[in-house]
């Protein structure tokens, strides 16, 4: 689903499970027709991402609405921060305040973190997202981490052959299995390995796979998998990768990290949104 088919489909759902069919029933009873102007406020450090779906949702719910941002996503943020400036009836500032606070905090705090293990690793490895992303939101949440300045694993399940333990396991052994995906797909797809071991690394080299996962490697079994390194092969360290972890492990010549952190558990970014005093 492309990005902003995605975001519309969420966006429906969002102003349906928020005003119903009724509005803001608060807002509607003390405003009429009165305008007002608000402010948006970082109210922590990490980077902005979301502007443009912020925007659409004020759109969505009242075109008049203008809203202009200070800061770009990718910009770097600080506490107190001037983010963005909201003008045009109180009703639907106030109507579409939550909704879009919801889209901006959710994506900055993706990129936020993704900037903050990139940091930590360095230029030598690559970070990495995975499919860990609450359902709907994978394109959106893929978006953000690129903002942070990481990097995207597969999509989904279609666009890239990906051999995990089970598929391991049911398949006999790691050969077996590739040899079924090679007379299915030739090389349509990149063929990434998991691996638990290092005969398993081994077994994967001679299957001259492209990309091998190491699977919750301790760094010396990582650093043993590395030394066996050949060819155009490409190697990934996986396992519940926080930035201590990251950094430790990225100083072990590896290409790529994956985290799945990045888009399971991350944590909203806090704004506020403060509506000016007065009519206007």
């Amino acid at each position: 689903m492309e990005i902003d088919e995605c975001f519309e489909a969420l966006l429906d759902m969002a102003v349906k499970e928020d005003l119903g069919t009724t509005g803001d029933v608060t807002s509607k009873a003390i405003f009429s027709a009165e305008t007002t102007r608000a402010l948006l406020y970082s109210k922590d450090c990490g980077v902005l991402a979301g502007t443009g779906f912020f925007t659409r949702v004020f759109a969505r719910l009242d075109p008049s609405v203008i809203v202009t941002f200070k800061k770009a996503d990718g910009d770097n943020l600080v506490h107190g921060d001037l983010v963005a400036e909201i003008e045009g009836k109180a009703v639907s500032i106030l109507s579409a305040e939550r909704i879009s606070l919801n889209f901006l905090g959710y994506l900055s705090g993706i990129a936020s973190a993704a900037n903050r293990m990139v940091t930590v690793a360095g230029s030598r490895t690559t970070i990495l997202d995975t499919r860990k992303t609450l359902p709907g939101y994978r394109a959106l949440a893929k978006w953000a981490v690129r903002q942070g300045g990481a990097s995207n694993h597969r999509m989904g399940l279609y666009d890239m052959v990906m051999i995990k333990d089970n598929h391991i396991d049911a398949a006999g052994g790691i050969t077996g299995a590739v040899e079924k995906v090679r007379n299915m797909w030739g090389s349509s797809y990149r063929i990434e390995v998991e691996c638990r071991n290092i005969n398993e690394v081994r077994e994967a080299l001679e299957c001259r796979v492209d990309i091998i996962m190491l699977d919750n490697m301790n760094t010396e079994n990582v650093a043993a998998a590395l030394a066996l390194r050949s060819g155009e092969v490409t190697f990934e360290a996986s396992g519940d990768m926080d930035e201590e972890k990251i950094k430790i492990y990225s100083g072990l010549g590896l290409d790529f990290i994956s985290a799945g952190r990045l888009t399971h558990s991350v944590s909203s970014f806090n704004f506020s949104l403060q509506i000016g005093n007065g009519k206007r």
